[in-house]
């Protein structure tokens, strides 16, 4: 297989990505004077000191890092330790409000400018193996410089410090606990879910990275071969994510039997909810999964701020519990927690298989002809824009469903619900269909659509085929973003494909042709999770 063209949209992502990296290779801000800060300890004005340090990393690189510390214990108190490697392109800075209400209350906190990005040395590895080590080289060095307990050791962080935490504990099993905010479990699921490159979501972690640090050669070599959606180069970009992905430890994960929380948004535009789900449900220590309404981060940003926040009450009543042995009930509660993307408070159930009660079944019976390479008009949004309106307005995307054109987008309807209908869970579509040719992409979306014809994005997912055989019907099946969300009475969803999403790369040659069929001995249909 050789390299598909990718269409105008795409490309234009890919563009935007380019012009950020090479701009930045000018001069990457922060990314190269490395200016020292002295360790003096500062008080704070509650109950902890904070200084800034140099850790040496894997290597012996400059992890730049603050230290806060609680004063005021009698002589020789040890203290647990909350381990916070940064977030992707964030300063040193992010934690340090978070960082001192946890030393206030007790615990030994560093926080350390993940390696590559701004004042700390070496290269961006996106949580490799040097990565890895780093955090075990901070545990070292917090042990060896602070008043730590050595048998109380967790790590927590958001985004790019959730991966390599959890990583971490995968392999060094001095770490007892694992707060993971926003993060992934499954690399390539996480951004390449149905064989379809994210282009929006990776053209921006590519920006920022060159931005804000120093990219290796070989993240610079995986996000060209991603973005020019090079097949030749697939299966090295598979193994590449697979060796980031703590899915791929969870045997050792499992086996050091670290207490680990996951926490994300239901619009999570560069991890979506189904790989952490998935990972969870693998997990044999203690546990617990928590879903709100949001995008990337937006569920814990305003505790990095201060602000009374759910996720962060919760991280901390879990390193309480694990580290601190502080019967606080955290671990008698239903371990997963939801809420609702249209409102209304936390739903709590025994795990993720038992959140949904029941399914509704919508019958794809009518055959559709679609032509390939133009909008149809629906689709996922905008990268963090929409989910953030979403999550703050209740706008998601949007669809008036009968202007839809037939043309370029097949449409199926259910009935109007006389009550109201609670998705949760993972949608499920399965189709057949026949191609004009031996690749293509198909977006499936599920809308709740009011008495005007309003669709409101429900949820959706892509799907990208390769080596078919042109005019031979295929079985697909789609398994679209997990979400909870109510449809009022009276409401009916509507299921669309189509073949153009600005969100992610698309692989229709020109002039491709789509049909989905329903054959009588294997219907099409989609199987929506509910709560009855």
């Amino acid at each position: 297989m050789g390299q598909f063209r990718m269409r105008p949209r795409a490309r234009a992502v890919a563009v935007v990505s380019a012009a950020l990296l090479a701009g930045t290779l000018v001069g990457p801000a922060g990314a190269t004077t490395q200016q020292h800060i002295p360790a003096a300890a500062v008080q704070t004005a509650a109950g902890s000191s904070v200084r800034f340090v140099d850790i040496p990393g894997d290597g012996g690189i400059r992890l730049a890092a603050n230290v806060f510390t609680p004063t005021g214990g009698a002589a020789g108190t040890r203290y647990p330790v909350v381990v916070l490697p940064t977030s992707w392109a964030m300063p040193q800075i992010e934690y340090v409000v978070p960082a001192q209400k946890l030393a206030d209350s007790g615990y030994v906190v560093v926080g350390y400018n993940s390696r590559g990005f701004w004042q700390s040395g070496g290269e961006i590895e996106t949580a490799g193996p040097q990565d890895i080590a780093d955090a075990s080289k901070v545990i070292d060095w917090t042990l060896a410089n602070t008043p730590a307990d050595p048998d109380k050791i967790g790590m927590a962080g958001v985004s790019y410090g959730a991966g390599i935490s959890l990583l971490a504990s995968a392999f060094d099993p001095r770490i007892k606990a694992v707060v993971a905010m926003s993060g992934w479990a499954d690399l390539i699921e996480s951004i390449y879910s149905g064989r379809t490159q994210h282009a929006q979501a990776t053209a921006f972690l590519g920006g920022a990275g060159f931005l804000t640090g120093r990219p290796s050669a070989e993240l610079t070599e995986i996000l060209k071969n991603f973005l020019s959606g090079d097949l030749a180069k697939e299966a090295e970009m598979l193994a590449w994510g697979a060796k980031r992905s703590p899915a791929t430890h969870l045997d050792r994960i499992n086996a050091n039997g670290a207490a680990i929380m996951l926490g994300n948004a239901w619009g999570d535009s560069l991890f979506a909810p189904n790989q952490y789900a998935d990972f969870y449900e693998k997990l044999t220590g203690p546990k617990r999964l928590e879903f709100r309404p949001g995008d990337h981060a937006t569920a814990e940003a305003g505790g990095l701020l201060g602000l009374p926040n759910d996720m962060w009450a919760d991280s901390t009543r879990w390193l309480d519990r694990y580290l601190k042995g502080a019967d606080n009930g955290i671990d008698r509660e239903q371990p997963v927690q939801l809420k609702s993307r249209t409102g209304g408070g936390y739903e709590g159930y025994p795990s993720w298989h038992a959140v949904p009660s029941s399914t509704k079944t919508i019958p794809l019976t009518d055959s559709e002809h679609v032509y390939a390479n133009l909008d149809s008009g629906a689709n996922g949004g905008r990268v963090f824009l929409s989910s953030i309106l979403d999550q703050f307005l209740q706008i998601p995307p949007m669809a008036s469903i009968p202007l839809l054109p037939r043309a370029f987008a097949g449409v199926w309807q259910s009935e109007r619900y006389g009550s109201e209908t609670k998705v949760r869970g993972t949608t499920k579509l399965h189709t057949t269909v026949t191609a004009t040719k031996e690749s293509g992409t198909i977006f499936a979306y599920l809308y709740d659509v009011g008495p005007l014809g309003v669709g409101k994005l429900v949820t959706h997912s892509p799907l990208t085929f390769h080596g078919k055989t042109p005019g031979t019907a295929f079985p697909v099946d789609i398994d679209l973003f997990a979400t909870a969300y109510d449809v009022p009475a009276g409401h009916r969803l509507a299921v669309v494909v189509d073949t153009v999403d600005p969100l992610y790369l698309e692989h229709n040659p020109s002039g491709a042709q789509l049909t989905f069929s329903s054959p009588t001995g294997d219907p099409s249909r989609v199987t929506v999770p509910v709560r009855g």
